[in-house]
């Protein structure tokens, strides 16, 4: 029903739609439409709250229509993913990109994810000491014990799965089952049937010449296409932040972000941490983080709203080929691996956390050199297989908390507090997915470092997009 109060407040959404619009019109950098959209939705919802109050009719009512814009922004990137990773990689062995190297390269990425979640989770548990986090210090309400009983029934379903079947989860018994996204690891299945395509092609080129001449034009005329739809949707970015920002803004419950602000800090200081180590290994390998901080805040900005690394890729993949300077097949492989192999932020920092946090509640000393040791080793292990959307960090935690034997349903304390916790995790998670193809890129000699070092093009999509 369209009241009063929510005509104004979508017709405040279409002002502001149009001033993102001026400034693209205006030729305004991209970057800084993305920053100026996310300052606008957190203005135009805290405005909505300080005008209507928490939960207020008028804003719920108002919500589908901010929502026709973020989530509808979302769905978009979401329906280029499995599109663009496919042809991207295809593309990368018709154009000689990857060959005999691609077991090197997956290792690397592989390497370089895992050990980033381990060392994600050394700062975790550093920052769970630090801060002197415990759970019984959190209070549980009727929300928390509910959420506590969800996660155990959750637990059940995972209890009997082994570590050998969450790894022949990432591969495609069905690949037209994983085009539609089904499963958790479908795009990881993808990527490996599309690497399968890739040496079926090259195996065809030394046969017939001829037919892989044929499917290699057919290649290049889809990656045209596929990066043409990418373009159109990135070009909406400024937009889907701002009306994403909103909504976050509108809807968080800051009474609660209040009583739990203790472990809110603790949580953001340890993201911090590594996303600084991100940077400091840039800076290892001869490179300029600060170039990096600035070419990759839009997509960075966007993952920390939508709270989705597998909505991000096509951001992520775009940023590390157009602005950082690596090679096509590289930026897939990294983003891809990276939507549920070592997530630094969810499948890292936050178990490690809870894991600390829970264990004095069954009498374990978390600080115990076994212990800290037992935990990372458990951490890094249990990355494999995360999800890239929304409750991956839940998923994750119930991993590590079943094989350290700790109590589920405490994990249940910090729902309250969760999408604050998760914007910053995600974009740590992506973070973590692009420094590991920069490195990859580095170390196997397909590093643009001129490009990486230039000014930025706008996510490969112009100069002014």
């Amino acid at each position: 029903m369209l009241t009063l109060p929510v005509v104004v407040n979508v017709g405040v959404l279409v002002l502001l739609i149009g001033i993102l619009y001026w400034f693209q019109v205006k030729k305004v950098s991209f970057s800084v439409r993305v920053f100026a959209g996310l300052g606008l939705g957190i203005l135009f919802g805290l405005g909505l709250l300080a005008v209507y109050g928490q939960g207020a009719t008028a804003i719920r009512e108002s919500l589908p229509w901010i929502n026709l814009v973020g989530t509808g922004y979302v769905r978009l990137l979401q329906m280029v993913v499995v599109p663009l990773v496919f042809i991207s990689i295809v593309a990368a062995f018709t154009r000689l990109e990857l060959t005999q190297n691609i077991g090197k390269i997956s290792v690397w990425i592989l390497a370089i994810l895992v050990g980033t979640t381990a060392i994600a989770a050394a700062v975790g548990i550093g920052a769970t000491a630090l801060f002197g986090l415990e759970a019984v210090q959190i209070e549980a309400g009727d929300a928390e014990i509910a959420r506590g009983e969800r996660l155990e029934d959750t637990f059940g379903s995972i209890q009997s799965q082994r570590y050998a079947d969450r790894i022949l989860e990432l591969l495609p018994a069905n690949p037209f089952l994983d085009f539609t996204g089904a499963r958790r690891t479908s795009t990881i299945a993808v990527v490996i049937f599309a690497a399968f395509v890739g040496l079926a092609y090259l195996s065809l080129n030394r046969r017939d010449e001829e037919a892989a001449e044929t499917f290699r034009k057919l290649v290049d005329a889809l990656y045209g296409v596929v990066m043409g739809i990418v373009r159109i949707v990135i070009r909406l970015t400024p937009y889907g932040v701002m009306a994403i920002m909103t909504r976050v803004a509108a809807t968080s419950d800051y009474q609660a972000i209040w009583q739990l602000g203790k472990f809110v800090i603790a949580s953001y200081v340890a993201l911090l941490v590594v996303f600084g180590i991100h940077l400091l290994l840039q800076a290892l390998v001869g490179l300029n983080p600060v170039a990096y901080l600035k070419k990759t805040f839009p997509v960075l900005s966007f993952a920390f709203t939508s709270r989705s690394s597998a909505a991000t890729l096509p951001l992520t993949v775009r940023t590390q080929t157009d602005e950082l300077g690596v090679s096509r097949g590289i930026a897939n492989f990294a983003g891809s691996f990276g939507l549920s192999i070592g997530q630094n932020g969810c499948a890292g920092v936050y178990p490690a956390m809870l894991a600390v946090m829970i264990a004095p509640t069954v009498g374990i000393d978390p600080f115990t050199p076994g212990f800290i040791l037992t935990v990372i080793a458990v951490v890094a292990a249990s990355s494999f297989g995360v999800a890239g959307v929304g409750g991956g960090a839940t998923y994750a935690a119930i991993l590590v908390l079943s094989v350290l034997d700790l109590p589920i349903a405490l994990a249940g304390l910090l729902i309250s507090v969760e999408p604050l916790i998760d914007m910053g995790r995600t974009a740590v998670n992506v973070s973590g997915s692009m420094t590991a193809g920069v490195l990859t890129a580095r170390a196997t000699g397909q590093l643009d470092a001129d490009l990486y070092l230039g000014p930025s093009t706008g996510i490969g999509v112009g100069t002014h997009v």
